[in-house]
């Protein structure tokens, strides 16, 4: 595994961007081949870890006839601008983030329903059903295809200007999230202004006071040293996201069935590692920030907020391309 500059991406990107797209036709593999792997994460991010793991599984489940070269950090753009390159062949592989991947397919939008899981457990077992298979199937016409659901974390709020105790104490923070609908109309509905702001650029701005918070797992939090600008860290839980680890279709047809099922298998055991590195970060971090007299951290009852979002899920329900799978993935939720 080795890592590739963003310039020496972006002068192959600009070729194969112009390139007409075709349906990817798996074929033998004729020799060793090198693939690409963006994302978003902060180095030391269970995301980050997880990759680097992928890369050395790829290697020895393939023996040797893959390599993996990873660019972290935003180093080949957002998660969209990624995402992008993936339907184009440009790049390769992304552990992606929802909102982008839900603007692509948008039945993804609805795992971030407010509250909809109580745990990242709870997520990925109803996501290894046939939700999640429905879902990888529907990312198939768009170029992409799904090698693992990958874990976000459960989300929270953290500021420089108070401690968010009841849905009331959103009311005129102004808070960076991403751009994600759901996300959006959540905090719209609990009376926040937000700010999309790319996620590289999200600690200088909550530094300057662009915005005054932001919303995430304590993974990301903790990677990305948001806490050194935000002291104020309010345990929400509002939604759990997932990552998608997606895989371009046309970077499928550059190797053969066995390579494939090395990467598969590879995609897997890395989510797993990435999904207990996401578990042992919740409990150590909210331990560490409890523990650091600078910080000031809070449990919120989450019923106010449960309250302000239900006309989010009402909304949604309503939505006629949509609507059916919300209903879907709520009883999956249950069950």
């Amino acid at each position: 595994m080795s890592r590739i500059s963003r310039r020496a991406f972006v002068a192959s990107a600009g070729v194969l961007a112009t390139a007409p797209f075709f349906p990817a036709i798996i074929r033998p593999a004729q020799a060793a081949v090198t693939l690409t792997l963006g994302h978003g994460a902060a180095p030391g991010n269970p995301r980050a870890v997880a990759a680097e793991k992928f890369a050395e599984l790829v290697a020895a489940k393939s023996q040797g006839k893959v390599r993996v070269n990873i660019a972290g950090a935003e180093q080949l753009g957002s998660d969209a601008a990624m995402l992008t390159s993936l339907r184009t062949g440009a790049l390769d592989f992304s552990i992606n983030s929802q909102g982008p991947v839900g603007n692509v397919v948008p039945e993804i939008n609805v795992l971030g329903l407010p509250f909809l899981f109580q745990s990242a457990d709870q997520a990925v077992k109803v996501l290894s059903g046939d939700v999640g298979k429905d879902l990888a199937q529907r990312l198939e016409p768009a170029g992409l295809s799904l090698l693992s659901w990958w874990d976000n974390g459960i989300r929270h709020v953290t500021n420089s200007k108070r401690a968010v105790q009841t849905p009331a104490d959103l009311k005129g923070l102004k808070l960076r999230v991403p751009s994600d609908v759901m996300l959006m109309d959540v905090f719209k509905s609990l009376g926040a202004s937000t700010e999309q702001i790319a996620f590289g650029e999200l600690y200088i701005a909550l530094q300057q006071g662009v915005v005054d918070g932001q919303e995430n797992p304590l993974a990301n939090i903790e990677s990305s040293k948001l806490y050194e600008v935000n002291r104020f860290i309010s345990l929400t839980g509002h939604v759990w996201q997932s990552n998608p680890f997606l895989m371009s279709r046309i970077a499928r047809a550059k190797v053969g069935e066995p390579e494939l099922k090395a990467i598969q298998e590879a995609a897997e055991e890395a989510g797993a590692l990435q999904r207990q590195l996401m578990r042992d970060a919740d409990t150590q971090l909210l331990a560490k920030y409890r523990a650091d007299g600078k910080l000031q951290v809070n449990e919120v009852d989450p019923a106010p907020f449960r309250e302000a979002t239900a006309p989010v899920i009402d909304a949604w329900r309503k939505k006629s391309k949509v609507g059916p799978f919300v209903e879907r993935l709520v009883d999956a939720a249950k069950s």
